[in-house]
């Protein structure tokens, strides 16, 4: 077995914003859409999330049936906060310590990728301690002018080598890179 990849899997509008994707996505998601995201599920075993993400998840995933519910109620959840004292969804538990230097240790454990989506802050945080491997990012055919953006204005260099892409029906393009050394 190989050491875990971070996986970061996030929908993105076509001028860089990530934040409040349950506000402007809906209208192009597809049945390709939702096999892609099965497919980045399936390759994990464990999934890392912001205390927001994770509240929105677990009040969601957790009432529902299907196999998309299954694997998401079923997956190892590791929830980065500094408010949360206990993480009551199946299989999660509040990772403490520092964040950079825990997930750093996890990767050196044998097993799946940890995915990581919609939990913004850590995504640009992991992004910036050069974490995660793989970045999947879900263009969406829309322009919001204004909104949480993943890659800030006075952010860090980081480069990408395009792995592999698609492009579905409702025109969202799905663009998998490979991030610094993880080609």
């Amino acid at each position: 077995m190989t050491n875990r990849r971070i996986v970061a899997g996030l929908f993105i509008s076509a001028d860089g914003v990530v934040g409040a994707p349950e506000q402007w996505t809906f209208q192009h998601m597809s049945d390709q859409a939702t096999a892609a995201i099965g497919g980045l599920i399936g390759d994990a075993d464990t999934m890392l999330l912001g205390r927001r993400t994770y509240e929105e998840f677990a009040g969601y995933w957790a009432t529902q049936s299907g196999p998309m519910a299954e694997a998401m109620n079923g997956i190892r959840k590791l929830v980065a906060s500094t408010t949360l004292t206990a993480a009551g969804w199946a299989n999660s538990e509040v990772l403490d310590g520092d964040l950079v230097q825990r997930l750093g240790e996890l990767k050196q454990i044998p097993g799946r990728n940890i995915n990581t989506s919609g939990s913004i802050s850590i995504v640009q945080t992991l992004l910036e301690a050069g974490l995660i491997d793989d970045l999947h990012l879900m263009v969406f055919p829309v322009v919001l002018g204004e909104g949480t953006r993943l890659f800030p204005a006075n952010g860090k260099r980081i480069d990408m080598t395009l792995h592999a892409s698609a492009t579905f029906d409702t025109g969202v393009v799905h663009l998998h890179y490979r991030l610094g050394g993880s080609r």
